[in-house]
C-alpha cells in the first residue's frame, strides 16, 4: 500500500489538514489500515520536499495546510496508470515456509499445512463476521474485506496443492545424513476438506 500516493489522491479533491487526511485515508479503506498521524506528517513533509504538495506556509501542526501540485497530480496519474510489477512474485512467508519445512526431516509437512490452513479459515470466518456487520452502504469496507477474502481462499486452495505435489518433492528428495528417509506427506483428509472454504 503507498500512503504516499493515497495522500496524493486525497489532495486532488482538494487541500486539506494533516489530522484531516489520516481520517479520511482510514474512513475510505474501510478502517483496516490504522495510519499513524506521524507517517502522515512525515509523508507529507517527504512530499513537500519532492514538490509534489505544498504547504500554507504556516507552522507544522494539525492545522497547517497541504494541497497537491501539478507534479502531484502528473506523480498520481502515473501511480494510477502503471500496473503493479508482477515480474517476480513477491516473497510470501508461508510459500517459504513450506519449501523450509519440506527439507527439515524433524518436521511433519502435513500437520504444519494443517496448522496453517486452520489459521487462515479462521482468519476468513472473522472477515465474513466483520462483513455481515459492516453498514450496507459500506463499499470500501465491502471492497477491502472481499480483497482478503479472496486472498486468503488462494491461499487454502494454494495449501491443497502444496499437500498434493509434496510427496514427490519429499520422495525425490535424498535423505539428510544420519536420517531415515523422510514420510511423504500424506493427501488432504475428509476433516481438511470440511474446513475448506
Amino acid at each position: 500500500m503507498s500512503v504516499r500516493h493515497a495522500l496524493l489522491a486525497l489532495l486532488s479533491e482538494g487541500p486539506k489538514y494533516g489530522l484531516q487526511l489520516r481520517h479520511e485515508f482510514e474512513a475510505r479503506t474501510g478502517e483496516v489500515w490504522p495510519l499513524n498521524v506521524g507517517q502522515v506528517y512525515t509523508t507529507l513533509q517527504r512530499l513537500e520536499r519532492d514538490g509534489l504538495v505544498a504547504s500554507d506556509g504556516s507552522d507544522d501542526g494539525p492545522q497547517k495546510g497541504y494541497r497537491i501540485t501539478g507534479g502531484g497530480r502528473a506523480e498520481l496519474t502515473a501511480w494510477l496508470e502503471t500496473p503493479p510489477d508482477m515480474a517476480q512474485p513477491p516473497r510470501d512467508e508461508l510459500l517459504i515456509k513450506v519449501l523450509v519445512a519440506a527439507q527439515v526431516p524433524e518436521v511433519d509437512v502435513h500437520q504444519l499445512i494443517q496448522v496453517h490452513r486452520r489459521h487462515l479459515v479462521e482468519s476468513m470466518q472473522r472477515y465474513t463476521a466483520v462483513k455481515a456487520d459492516a453498514p450496507p452502504d459500506d463499499v470500501a469496507l465491502a471492497l477491502v474485506v472481499d480483497a482478503e477474502l479472496f486472498r486468503i481462499e488462494a491461499m487454502v486452495r494454494w495449501l491443497d496443492a502444496a499437500e498434493v505435489r509434496l510427496p514427490q518433492l519429499l520422495a525425490a528428495a535424498p535423505p539428510a545424513a544420519g536420517t531415515d528417509q523422510p514420510v511423504p506427506a500424506s493427501e488432504p483428509s475428509s476433516e481438511t476438506e470440511a474446513a475448506r472454504p
